[in-house]
């Protein structure tokens, strides 16, 4: 099994070679199912684009990365498109780690972070403290009583998702780069 999945490995280093840096291969991904993808259409090879670094040193799919998180609905949970592996050749789960440490990004507090709880999960919350009178709540006020009640202690503990954040560096680094964005198909609405 091993020999065939070394061979396997082999044939897309192959494929790369002429990348300027290999793509990220998730190690789920059906090597052999990809290998006759591409013998019928070059369609499902990364883009030697985008695998090479900006001036900045990052990846376009980096970019992307942070145009997601700039939409203020990135967090912990989000499920991760295929398209930053199929397209741009990027780990955006370990990524988004990086450009963390390189302070483009951050997590959210707690408290920040409620705003991707539902209602109902934040009034759950406030009747543990006893808290009355809350169906008649609009969010605004569920989001005023969570701060009043709870420090950022307390909100740590009661829930792990956290979202994330442009930092004013990570939104300059956005802005820099509007080709790339530019190049990215988008849905249309």
């Amino acid at each position: 099994m091993d020999v065939i999945k070394s061979d396997l490995l082999q044939q897309v280093r192959e494929i790369y070679a002429k990348h300027l840096e290999m793509p990220y291969i998730s190690p789920e991904r059906d090597l052999q199912a990809w290998l006759n993808e591409v013998s019928v259409s070059s369609g499902k090879i990364v883009p030697k684009r985008n695998m090479e670094r900006l001036d900045n040193g990052l990846l376009p799919g980096h970019i992307i990365l942070l145009w997601r998180v700039n939409f203020g609905t990135y967090t912990t949970d989000t499920v991760i498109s295929k398209y930053f592996e199929h397209t741009y050749g990027i780990d955006a789960q370990k990524d988004i780690h990086l450009l963390m440490e390189q302070g483009l990004v951050e997590e959210e507090s707690a408290i920040v972070s409620t705003r991707h709880l539902t209602s109902g999960v934040l009034k759950s919350f406030l009747k543990e403290k006893q808290i009355k009178g809350l169906s008649s709540l609009k969010r605004a006020d569920i989001d005023e009583a969570i701060r009043t009640h709870f420090s950022e202690e307390e909100l740590t503990k009661l829930f792990a998702l956290r979202g994330y954040t442009l930092t004013q560096k990570g939104q300059e680094t956005l802005k820099c780069y509007p080709e790339v964005v530019d190049r990215h198909p988008k849905k249309k609405f």
